[in-house]
């Protein structure tokens, strides 16, 4: 075997790391070529025009003016656009959650849109029950209840009747109403729509304290809670993506919404001995008068008082 010399192993040497130079540098070359066509395209209409007719995951355009319950949200300052685009994109890509909110909006905007307008509350006002509760009866760790999530105390001071047998923070109706007098109370106390739905979720007493501590009059001038902090922006972003869904690439047909629940209502004054009984005389099971009637809490109903009652049962 025939031997090379150290200075031709160091010309090997050179030449393998030359062609390894060479090679490193095609890959950077080329690599920077993709990453710029695919991530930073030039053309914006290119950009929409793929958004729309493939999934992908895109950074959101924001508005470049924004109105919630009548008032201007100042997109002008880049906390309060950052904050809005956090929620809008935490929304957007939410999908299977933001797929339900979509889907139930065509059943309970249905009712609650008249109860809204009727008590002179603002109409955005209807999107708060999806950041409560994602418009479910649902119970928060805190113990609060129902769409609009009202503490026991809190729902009492309101009018709902809350016991072992009837709780009406399950009842959409009633406890839409008693919100709106809750919204109507904080502007009128405040004089912003805004402040009244910091409000609804930091509590009155609060909000006053970290006002008049901070010396400011506005939502979004205040320093408070993560929770509170973001509130409002998240009922904005649901507002954004439920007005125009399809800017936001969720595509859907009109039978793919969960649909209106027509109910003709009962009256009833007196105890009710069980109401899978009551149920039976409607053709109706013991758990669909359930799910047409949350607030109904136990079995039966003794109504000792005579109180008049209306029951939901499902129009055939």
């Amino acid at each position: 075997m025939g031997r090379t010399t150290c200075c031709e192993e160091k010309k090997a040497i050179g030449k393998k790391s030359l062609w390894g130079v060479l090679i490193l540098v095609s890959v950077i070359s080329i690599t920077s070529l993709l990453v710029s066509s695919g991530s930073q395209p030039d053309d914006d209409k290119a950009y929409q025009s793929d958004f729309k007719n493939g999934y992908s995951v895109y950074a959101l355009d924001l508005p470049d003016e924004l109105i919630f319950a009548g008032e201007e949200v100042p997109l002008n300052d880049f906390y309060v656009r950052e904050a809005l685009d956090r929620e809008l994109l935490v929304n957007t890509y939410y999908h299977s959650q933001t797929f339900l909110f979509i889907k139930k909006a065509n059943r309970f905007f249905f009712v609650v849109e008249p109860i809204l307008k009727e008590e002179g509350i603002p109409d955005d006002f209807k999107y708060l029950p999806f950041i409560e509760s994602g418009y479910s009866n649902v119970t928060s760790p805190a113990g609060a209840v129902g769409y609009w999530q009202f503490m026991k105390g809190t729902a009492a001071d309101y009018g709902l009747e809350v016991n072992t047998e009837i709780d009406e923070r399950y009842h959409l109706e009633k406890s839409t109403r008693a919100a709106c007098r809750f919204l109507k109370e904080s502007f009128e106390k405040y004089g912003s729509w805004t402040l009244a739905a910091a409000s609804y979720n930091v509590g009155r007493s609060r909000l006053s304290d970290e006002l008049e501590r901070q010396k400011t009059d506005g939502y979004y001038n205040l320093l408070l809670n993560e929770e509170t902090a973001r509130y409002v922006f998240r009922i904005m972003a649901v507002k954004l993506i439920l007005e125009n869904p399809e800017n936001y690439g969720f595509k859907f047909r009109k039978k793919d919404l969960y649909e209106m629940l027509p109910v003709t209502q009962v009256k009833v004054d007196t105890a009710v001995s069980h109401f899978a009984d009551f149920a039976a005389n409607f053709s109706l099971s013991y758990k669909e008068l359930k799910i047409y009637n949350p607030w109904l809490r136990n079995h039966f109903l003794t109504n000792k008082s005579g109180k008049t009652y209306f029951i939901d049962i499902p129009k055939k």
